[in-house]
């Protein structure tokens, strides 16, 4: 049966071998000269071969005590290093956090709050992947990511959703449509006829009066950036959730719809009975008082 070594009996033997004094290794550790003695004397027995000479004023090790050292330290070194990196995961100053999201939220609302949080945690990495919803709750439900911000795309048990915000669905089109000139508010009937451009959104319209634009939709575009050209071209209008909406786009208005009033609902996403690590929880945590309430 293999001896059990202890840590402090290895560091007392290491501190009285570098410093080749008991006395001297008893101050460096803050303990009494006998209490390092006795530890090692312990250290001694249960390997059953002396590490110190016997006698003399001088410590000197014994030829087993010489090969030992090199293990004994390395051992140590390891020991502390464990230690102090299993604090700074518990105290979450270092670790890895990998999140999903839709990118609305990844270009709208995570870059100011994320900012934050890596200068307040240099030492921790945070990897982002974007794309629909339904594939943001997979790579969740696959345990590819830590934890994920979006709409819930289907229910399910194995998903805990906390719903953080409201984001309006409205209809897409140019600034010069005649839809823009009207400026009332739009109601779902007034798009009857008008060429629709689905997307990755547009299921939200499904079990709404609106339902019926997408049943004569013959266009459907999944990529955003092809399809605000289609829109910016006049190709037809389009619904989008008020996020999804570039405002910095000149060429593109956002009316909302009134009738009926459609709405995506964002929030936190993580696996039910699964422990964030402590980094993952610190991220969570400080984004959810960061990003935006629904009112």
């Amino acid at each position: 049966m293999l001896p059990e070594l202890k840590i402090t009996q290895l560091r007392y033997f290491v501190l009285v071998a570098e410093l080749k004094s008991f006395h001297a290794a008893a101050r460096q550790a803050c303990r009494t000269q006998p209490a390092v003695s006795l530890a090692v004397r312990e250290l001694e027995q249960k390997l059953g071969q002396a590490l110190v000479e016997k006698g003399g004023g001088r410590v000197e090790l014994t030829p087993f005590g010489e090969h030992c050292l090199p293990l004994f330290r390395g051992l140590v070194e390891h020991h502390d290093r464990i230690s102090r990196e299993t604090t700074m995961l518990a105290r979450h100053e270092i670790g890895q956090v990998s999140i999903a999201t839709v990118p609305s939220v990844a270009s709208r609302l995570l870059p100011e709050p994320l900012a934050r949080f890596v200068a307040e945690h240099p030492n921790v990495q945070v990897s982002i992947q974007d794309g629909t919803a339904e594939s943001v709750q997979q790579l969740l439900a696959q345990g590819q990511v830590d934890f994920a911000i979006s709409s819930l795309w289907v229910a399910d048990e194995q998903v805990e959703f906390w719903p953080m915000l409201n984001d309006q669905v409205g209809v897409v089109c140019r600034v010069d449509h005649p839809l823009v000139q009207q400026g009332a508010a739009l109601h779902w009937p007034q798009l009857q006829g008008m060429p629709m451009i689905r997307n990755g959104t547009s299921r939200l319209l499904e079990g709404t009066d609106a339902e019926g634009l997408l049943e004569h939709s013959r266009l459907f575009v999944s990529n955003m950036i092809s399809l605000i050209a289609m829109l910016e071209q006049g190709v037809g209008v389009s619904t989008l959730p008020y996020l999804a909406f570039p405002q910095e786009n000149k060429k593109l208005a956002f009316l909302p719809l009134a009738e009926p009033k459609v709405e995506r609902r964002i929030g936190m996403l993580a696996r039910k009975g699964r422990s964030l690590s402590p980094a993952a929880q610190a991220l969570m945590t400080f984004l959810k008082g960061q990003l935006p309430k629904a009112e």
